[in-house]
């Protein structure tokens, strides 16, 4: 099993995110000498937390994240054209040495759709005809494409990526069959949410395997889950502090409609709800039980684990105490260093 970090890029009203780049570039570091594979930033526009756009960022920290693989979690993709798509994604391939993972979400904020005058119910279709044409122009091929929102005529792309065929596409999706079953049809990874129990992603990564199968897709597609982190020898230490500077940032998120109706976004709900949820999914707790809780997803399928260690406004010290606990006592007792 992997380990990413998801960094965090979006503040607390009246910050100037120009002042905290440092701690970024401080941040990514750190996690390379931890044993971290991995750099995820998450996109939104029009928020109310002031947030470093993600592929921008992540080109300005490809230098310390040299040897890492650098992605989105979750670029949105139907609020895009794909030609625009394949070639900056292209670029960050560049950037990167050719280590760049393009997670594609479907977005869900009403607001976001709104401002781009694209219809919400639309943004199925134009993920995977998305998709389709990324993919074909990332192969440096000219492509001809006719489809309900986007057409080509003999279109290549002008920089072709580092790694043949581009970056893996990482489909973010929600815990449910439609989800599981679009990540298998489009994607080489899908990616979880952080809210999601064992034994729901369990089941469902059953889901996504068969629907591999069915398509005669290769079987080794990664299954990527999101989690939350915050780890002190005193456990619920743990569990206050990271309780705490989470709901921040759900309070936050939960001025904009969910995702969906499902009870995997009832954290958005109220505080006893926010609290459940961490509980049941979240890692607010000391290395030894982090142990255990990582190698269950791990039975449960999980190639990959992407960790959030700060949120709102959790000290930058807090955040790098947590890596430093995580690579001194749970990488070691999972055989990793």
């Amino acid at each position: 099993m992997k380990f990413g970090l998801a960094i965090m890029n979006d503040f607390p009203q009246g910050t100037i995110a120009a002042e905290r780049v440092g701690e970024l570039r401080e941040q990514v570091s750190v996690a390379r000498e931890c044993g971290i594979d991995s750099i995820w930033l998450l996109h939104h526009y029009l928020g109310s937390m002031p947030t470093l756009q993600p592929v921008p960022t992540l080109a300005a920290l490809a230098q310390q994240a040299e040897g890492m693989h650098i992605g989105t979690n979750m670029f949105i993709l139907p609020l895009h054209h794909p030609v625009q798509v394949a070639e900056t994604f292209a670029t960050l391939d560049h950037l990167s040495g050719g280590r760049a993972i393009a997670g594609f979400g479907m977005g869900y904020r009403e607001n976001e759709f709104a401002a781009f005058g694209i219809p919400l119910e639309e943004r199925v279709s134009r993920y995977t005809e998305s998709v389709e044409i990324i993919r074909g122009l990332w192969s440096g091929e000219p492509v001809t494409y006719a489809g309900k929102h986007y057409s080509l005529d003999d279109a290549r792309i002008s920089l072709p990526p580092v790694r043949q065929g581009g970056p893996p596409i990482w489909v973010g999706a929600g815990m449910h069959k439609a989800g599981a079953r679009r990540a298998a049809q489009l994607g080489d990874a899908w990616i979880v949410p952080p809210h999601a129990s064992v034994a729901k992603l369990a089941e469902l990564v059953q889901v996504e395997r068969a629907e591999r199968a069915r398509l005669g897709r290769p079987l080794n597609g990664e299954v990527v889950v999101r989690r939350e982190l915050v780890l002190d020898q005193d456990r619920e230490r743990a569990r206050e502090r990271g309780l705490r500077a989470r709901l921040g940032v759900t309070q936050q998120y939960a001025k904009y409609n969910a995702p969906d109706a499902t009870a995997q976004y009832r954290h958005l709900q109220s505080e006893a709800a926010a609290a459940e949820v961490a509980d049941e999914a979240y890692l607010f707790t000391d290395p030894a039980t982090c142990v255990a809780r990582l190698r269950e997803l791990e039975e449960a399928g999980v190639t990959t684990v992407i960790l959030r260690a700060q949120w709102y406004d959790l000290p930058h010290e807090d955040m790098l105490a947590t890596l430093k606990l995580f690579a001194d006592e749970v990488l070691p007792a999972l055989g990793q260093r």
